[in-house]
């Protein structure tokens, strides 16, 4: 007999006043978007999602280009 495949849980993390400190200051020094994610051992996703929630713009956000 199969055992059955546990599924994998997400355990989400709430954000605090010194990850939100963190994130503004990072994103005045126009810090990558990774390496702040990295820092504050977030996802990327996660920290742009939290960063448009506060109305904080982030360096190194994917810009495309248009061409002429």
């Amino acid at each position: 007999m199969k055992r059955p495949i546990a599924k994998k849980t997400t355990k989400y993390r709430s954000w605090t006043k010194e990850d939100v400190q963190m994130l503004r200051a990072m994103a005045r020094e126009e810090t990558k978007t990774s390496v702040v994610a990295r820092k504050l051992k977030r996802t990327p996703t996660a920290t742009r999602q939290k960063a448009a929630a506060l109305g904080v713009k982030l360096a190194g956000a994917s810009q495309r280009k248009r061409r002429p």
